[in-house]
């Protein structure tokens, strides 16, 4: 028996990464699982390897940052399982370029996957979550949520966003009564496909930018999905995944906004 045992938990974007580890994982400790993301054929591998573990799985399409296609997500993992558990609201995608070469398009995109995606997951299945009378919600913001970085304006302002309306949510749990556990993870550099899968501005490398955040990466997946179910076991409202997001987060209280030069300095010699 384990704190996940027999519970039902979401995971959005599940195709790889952080959300199939969070699955996979999830699946060993005993939790029926519902995965989605955008991506079918990684979804599909995510799937196989959830069934491994022996665990229930549903997979499904699914774009967060269409309202009507969550809400009816929601309704539908709510009839198959009967209830729902936890959500992890892990979907997003990336995009460098400055304010002045991103368009408001590039904006928007990064803002409706990883900000309203959160936003959208989190509202639709709260209710389910209540219901279930032990309810927890994982959105995952990132360090880029703790502190700005240059040429990634879109990026910084949807983490920062999903951070505010995390932690304003953890505080109006408490304050209801409501059976909901919140938690707000900000994973540092994660050995994912985040920076090869994402978009950049034109004339930007998209070759040598993943190269950059690949050398940057020293978590693995499977590392930071446990690091994350630890977290929700101990029903913590922030968790940080690496050596790095810890000193980082540390350097930013102790610095305040003077850490932006800085920063800045470091972000143009490493071609980010």
């Amino acid at each position: 028996m384990t704190h996940f045992t027999d519970k039902v938990a979401v995971v959005t974007g599940a195709a790889s990464g952080i959300g199939r580890a969070l699955a996979v994982e999830l699946g060993r400790r005993g939790a029926k699982l519902a995965i989605s993301d955008v991506d079918t054929a990684g979804l599909a591998e995510t799937e196989k390897l959830v069934a491994a573990t022996g665990a229930a799985v549903k997979a499904d399409f699914v774009d967060v940052a269409q309202l009507p296609l969550v809400a009816q997500y929601a309704q539908d993992v709510r009839e198959h399982y009967g209830r729902v558990n936890l959500i992890f609201n892990n979907a997003g995608i990336a995009f460098t370029g400055t304010t002045l070469e991103e368009g408001y398009k590039d904006l928007e995109r990064v803002m409706d996957v990883d900000f309203w995606g959160v936003v959208n997951g989190t509202k639709e299945f709260l209710p389910y979550l209540i219901e279930s009378g032990d309810g927890h919600v994982v959105n995952v913001s990132s360090v880029f949520g703790l502190f700005a970085v240059p040429t990634q304006g879109a990026y910084n302002a949807a983490k920062f966003a999903v951070r505010g309306f995390t932690e304003a949510l953890a505080q109006e749990m408490r304050l209801s009564s409501n059976p909901v556990k919140v938690t707000c993870v900000h994973p540092g550099g994660i050995k994912t496909n985040i920076a090869r899968n994402g978009d950049q501005a034109p004339g930007r490398d998209h070759d040598e930018l993943a190269s950059s955040f690949d050398k940057m990466a020293r978590t693995s997946p499977e590392k930071a999905a446990n690091v994350i179910l630890k977290g929700v076991e101990k029903g913590k409202v922030r968790v940080l995944i690496g050596a790095d997001a810890w000193a980082l987060d540390k350097f930013i209280r102790i610095t305040g906004s003077a850490y932006q030069p800085i920063v800045a300095r470091f972000a143009h010699r490493n071609k980010l």
